[in-house]
């Protein structure tokens, strides 16, 4: 097995055991030794957070395994990240995603999973957190230049909120900027259609897939 090849194993090691440390370390090998970086964020770490995200999907694994497995891949990406835009590269973004709790529900942890799963797939993610106001999802994904506006509702006398982004972005005429995605406990597909969200999703991985099957409307 090649120098390339070892630093990979030890970085896709780190995702499945779940080592944020690990993963840092494995990181700081691959910048030190001079293996091709976006290389190894490919052959690394990509492949094993998306088999992460299928065991979640299917329960085979659950919250913690992977918020952990999010949390050690955010850990190596921070090091490789710095290290390719220092050589003037840059590590090719999927798409910029503004994404929080609507107005009215303090639940966190479901849209902060998303988001986690999301940034480990090789999104730029701003988590704007709960009890988002509509006009602030606008303001944010304006200034953050955001492809995707994702809001989640745990509750089902908030997702009413939920419309009001989208009736807020339709009366501005923004409507057509953003690929706006809802999810949550009591959101279904056919809410999602009735306030002329763009996509729904059951689940945070669910959510990937859902943003992956459409990048190309907002891919440039």
């Amino acid at each position: 097995m090649g120098n390339a090849e070892q630093i990979h194993a030890k970085m896709r090691a780190s995702i499945q055991n779940y080592d944020a440390e690990a993963a840092a370390a494995a990181a700081r090998e691959a910048v030190a030794s001079g293996v091709n970086l976006l290389e190894a964020v490919e052959k690394g770490f990509a492949g094993p957070i998306r088999e992460l995200g299928e065991a979640f999907d299917r329960m085979e694994v659950f919250l913690p395994q992977l918020m952990l497995g999010a949390d050690a891949m955010k850990a190596g990406m921070a090091i490789l990240g710095e290290s390719i835009r220092a050589a003037g590269g840059q590590v090719a973004s999927k798409g910029t995603v503004v994404i929080g709790t609507v107005e009215g529900d303090i639940h966190d942890i479901g849209k902060t999973v998303v988001a986690a799963l999301l940034q480990a797939n090789g999104y730029d993610v701003h988590d704007l957190g709960v009890e988002v106001p509509a006009g602030r999802f606008l303001s944010e994904a304006a200034a953050q230049k955001a492809d995707v506006i994702g809001l989640s509702a745990l509750l089902s006398t908030t997702m009413l909120y939920q419309r009001d982004v989208l009736e807020l972005l339709r009366n501005k005429g923004m409507k057509e900027k953003y690929f706006v995605a809802v999810g949550g406990a009591p959101v279904t597909q056919a809410w999602a259609a009735q306030i002329g969200a763009d996509g729904y999703a059951r689940g945070a991985y669910e959510a990937v897939q859902l943003l992956e099957a459409n990048r190309k409307r907002w891919a440039k």
